[in-house]
């Protein structure tokens, strides 16, 4: 069987949030210097549509939590050619606040998301607060609404949405979150989103500490490797070293946006 079309990739970096690496670990960091965190989302442009994953946090979400918005995410996209009016589908890989906000940002698409996720982001688990304070009410009421208007989608496991494109049930972080595996020219990558914050939680085995599931975690990270060409072929949601390892697709948008489906850098 030959290989599917190979979509182009894209991160579009939106915001940034100064914080320690002992914020970044389960039971912390020795070292305990900066360690920061950006906020991305993703374009998949393929020969005949373009799929998103994630629609980040407006002004107001990351001036009550503390972060520095850069930029609005469809603002972004619109530097790639990508029109958020447009857009017919969004992938959301979990219902955070960070990746499930802008309400009226693609007002034409349907939304992608797992079973499990929105049975928990509804469910009796938001009667802590220790586990919804990483959830935003609005979020959560808006992707109701997208249900009951017919713009919801729902996905049980791995599940292809189109050749060459899949969503894969991680968990760990959330109870539903997924991940996404693309054909790209240089073959198979997995936005891990946050299955993996940043390559550390992977490589040294020490995970991020919002955790839902500790053994789905770890063996989301053995799920994403079986996933992807290779472990280089592994995009983190958060990791600001993604900036340095992959081009961005013109000069003018260095540090705003990267190419994913291109070679690292290192």
């Amino acid at each position: 069987m030959s290989d599917p079309a190979p979509y182009e990739v894209y991160a579009v970096r939106y915001a940034h949030h100064d914080r320690l690496a002992s914020e970044n670990f389960l039971g912390g960091d020795p070292h305990n210097g900066p360690m920061p965190l950006d906020y991305f989302v993703w374009a998949i442009v393929g020969p005949k549509k373009t799929w998103v994953l994630d629609t980040g946090f407006d002004p107001a979400t990351g001036k009550k939590r503390g972060r520095q918005h850069l930029r609005s995410p469809g603002d972004g996209l619109k530097l790639i050619g990508v029109d958020p009016n447009k857009v017919e589908d969004v992938i959301v890989s979990h219902m955070h606040y960070d990746h499930a906000g802008n309400h009226d940002l693609f007002p034409n698409a349907r939304y992608h998301i797992q079973d499990k996720e929105m049975a928990y982001c509804t469910g009796r688990h938001m009667r802590h607060g220790r586990i919804r304070h990483s959830f935003e009410a609005e979020d959560v009421a808006a992707m109701v609404r997208r249900l009951f208007a017919g713009r919801l989608e729902f996905h049980d496991g791995a599940e292809e949405l189109a050749p060459g494109l899949s969503v894969h049930l991680i968990g760990g972080h959330t109870m539903g979150l997924q991940s996404v595996r693309v054909f790209t020219r240089r073959g198979w990558v997995v936005l891990a989103a946050d299955a993996m914050h940043l390559y550390a939680n992977m490589e040294q085995g020490r995970p991020f500490p919002v955790i839902y599931n500790l053994p789905d975690m770890f063996e989301g990270y053995a799920t994403l490797k079986r996933l992807a060409s290779s472990p280089a072929h592994i995009v983190p949601g958060h990791d600001p070293l993604v900036l340095k390892r992959y081009p961005a697709p013109s000069p003018e948008l260095e540090g705003i946006v990267l190419r994913l489906d291109a070679e690292p850098r290192e």
